[in-house]
């Protein structure tokens, strides 16, 4: 019986760079506590299976199944067999918004649900593997073909079976893709993912945008369930994560570096999503 690892989150992970389209292949580790990141994660179960706590349902998966959540909210993979082995990526908003998926179902994801599919075959199993090693060949060319690949093989999702859970009986039939809107996130999550360290309000993001603050505040928080503070603060609070599990790190410099002005709206931030202080937070982790 393999002896089972854990996930360590750090600095090079994808805590510490919450703009970042990253990609694996792996065993998967456990989770001895819930995280979160800014990205939508991809999951495709190559083989065996895991089970996850989201933050409001319980989610099973086996062999064959893909499936897409939102990880800015806590989740936590806290059981898989001996010979699981899953692939998948971490998307940045600016990537996830761009794809043309049904209407409804962004926002279902932002607000908790997990999208899951079984219409896989054997050309996803010899996929996930080609794009995951084109991505960490260093070669541009092959890294970007395979990004442009993924993307397509998730959005082809909408073209065959899938389901939300948990299902929101009142989520009706999909409305038509609102391009316009994906296109005034896309730019706006552009802008934030440069400059979420810095003092930016939603003027600074609508002007990037090219609209009126008002329209970006709301075309925003329409599409994804979240306000733009709370996204920027999500970026913040992903990159502070990372940083805090490094060994000797101040908790203020850790706020200011984060772009929180002061220590006292990080301690809030961060508490309101882990459920803890910044501190508590750090001594968890160092008992990992």
């Amino acid at each position: 019986m393999r002896e089972p690892s854990y996930w360590q989150p750090g600095a090079s992970t994808v805590e510490g760079a919450p703009t970042s389209l990253q990609l694996f292949h792996n065993h998967p580790a456990l989770m001895t506590s819930p995280h979160w990141h800014a990205q939508v994660e991809v999951n495709f179960i190559m083989q065996g299976s895991v089970h996850y706590i989201m933050a409001e349902h319980d989610l099973s998966l086996s062999a064959g199944d893909m499936c897409l959540f939102w990880g800015g909210l806590p989740h936590q993979m806290d059981a898989r067999s001996d010979d699981a082995i899953y692939a998948g990526a971490h998307l940045p908003l600016v990537h996830f918004f761009r794809l043309h998926l049904p209407s409804d179902v962004p926002r279902r994801l932002m607000m908790g649900a997990t999208l899951v599919s079984a219409a896989t075959d054997a050309s996803d199993h010899a996929n996930f593997e080609r794009w995951n090693q084109y991505w960490r060949s260093g070669d541009a060319a092959k890294t970007q073909h395979a990004v442009n690949e993924l993307l397509l093989r998730v959005e082809r999702m909408r073209f065959e079976p899938y389901r939300l859970v948990p299902k929101d009986e009142a989520a009706g039939i999909a409305s038509p893709f609102d391009q316009q809107s994906s296109r005034n996130v896309g730019r706006m999550c552009d802008f934030i993912a440069e400059n979420f360290r810095d003092d930016i309000d939603s003027v600074d993001i609508a002007a990037a945008a090219g609209i009126h603050p008002k329209y970006a505040m709301s075309v925003f928080r329409k599409t994804t369930g979240m306000t733009l503070n709370e996204y920027v603060n999500l970026l913040r609070l992903s990159y502070a994560q990372a940083l805090l599990m490094k060994d000797d790190v101040n908790v203020i410099n850790v706020a200011m570096d984060s772009g929180f002005g002061s220590l006292s709206a990080f301690n809030k931030s961060f508490r309101k999503l882990a459920g803890m202080s910044p501190s508590d937070f750090r001594k968890v982790s160092a008992l990992r």
